[in-house]
């Protein structure tokens, strides 16, 4: 398992400098995006990096907010979890 997050999906984080990005530190940010935008090759890697349960937590609890809708689905089928049908409510008033 590399450490490293694959070079190929440097487009995905244009708005950072991409070698300080580290996967670890940065998780949230790096399942969005390859889950986002990924190919087969970085969608295997984050992955064998994270682990399905790590997925699945990211998925359920950031996905709807953060992903295209058909990727969120899309993850929800693969994960095997229950896609949401509206936000949750925050807990801020606004």
């Amino acid at each position: 398992m590399q450490n490293v997050i694959p070079v190929s999906a440097k487009p995905f984080f244009q708005e950072y400098t991409f070698s300080k990005l580290d996967p670890r530190e940065h998780a949230s940010l790096v399942i969005e995006r390859i889950l986002a935008y990924g190919n087969r090759a970085e969608v295997r890697w984050v992955f064998d990096f994270y682990g399905v349960s790590q997925l699945q937590k990211w998925v359920s609890e950031d996905g709807l907010r953060l992903l295209p809708k058909r990727r969120y689905h899309l993850w929800c089928i693969v994960l095997d979890l229950t896609p949401e049908t509206t936000q949750k409510k925050s807990q801020w008033a606004h």
